[in-house]
């Protein structure tokens, strides 16, 4: 399957130091043809960290999709029945995220367009990257997991002895997802050996 032409919804959360391996993954979307819709979380929107500042993540998003990022609930809202998605990706995806979601909570402008792309029976693919997926919100992560719509890039912990509870997705496996997804099939596998490359 070919991703041209796919009209694909990009949400990321506050995970900042996974945005240097997701960012190459929205270039590799749009050089497929895809056209990428970015969404951001508020403290994607608002907050600096070691990793960067804000205004600079955003700047590359928008630079990167040629698209204005969606930062609010009434921007996002359409995404619903007036301008659908084929895909809605949300990577990174941190815990506090992803337990929302479970939880069919929806405060940020990345889950409503997730709630809005499930709505309208379309796929959403997730990218987690949490030190506690393996800790309390281990059943939150089995929760989306056993879900209609929803599937995973595959993850792995990426630092069993220092953060044994943490899991981490591949994003190198963004696109093969989508297309999965796009199916509505859930790549396999989904749990593979994670390399540490130092962060934490």
């Amino acid at each position: 399957m070919t991703l041209k032409g796919k009209r694909i919804g990009f949400g990321l959360t506050g995970s900042h130091c996974t945005y240097d391996q997701v960012f190459p993954q929205i270039e590799k979307l749009m050089k497929e043809g895809a056209e990428v819709v970015p969404i951001v979380t508020y403290t994607v929107r608002t907050t600096d960290t070691k990793f960067g500042k804000a205004e600079d993540h955003i700047e590359k998003i928008e630079s990167m999709t040629g698209k204005k990022v969606i930062s609010t609930m009434p921007e996002a809202e359409p995404l619903g029945p007036a301008a659908p998605l084929d895909c809605m990706v949300i990577a990174p995806l941190t815990g506090n995220s992803m337990s929302k979601f479970a939880n069919a909570l929806t405060d940020s402008p990345v889950l409503m367009a997730a709630k809005a792309t499930m709505r309208n029976g379309k796929p959403v693919v997730l990218g987690v990257s949490t030190n506690d997926a393996l800790g309390l919100n281990g059943v939150n992560l089995m929760r989306l997991m056993a879900s209609k719509y929803i599937y995973f890039i595959p993850y792995g912990q990426d630092d069993p002895y220092k953060k044994p509870n943490s899991l981490v997705s591949h994003m190198e496996l963004l696109a093969d997802t989508i297309e999965s997804a796009l199916l509505f099939e859930q790549i396999q596998p989904v749990i593979i050996p994670y390399q540490n490359n130092g962060e934490s």
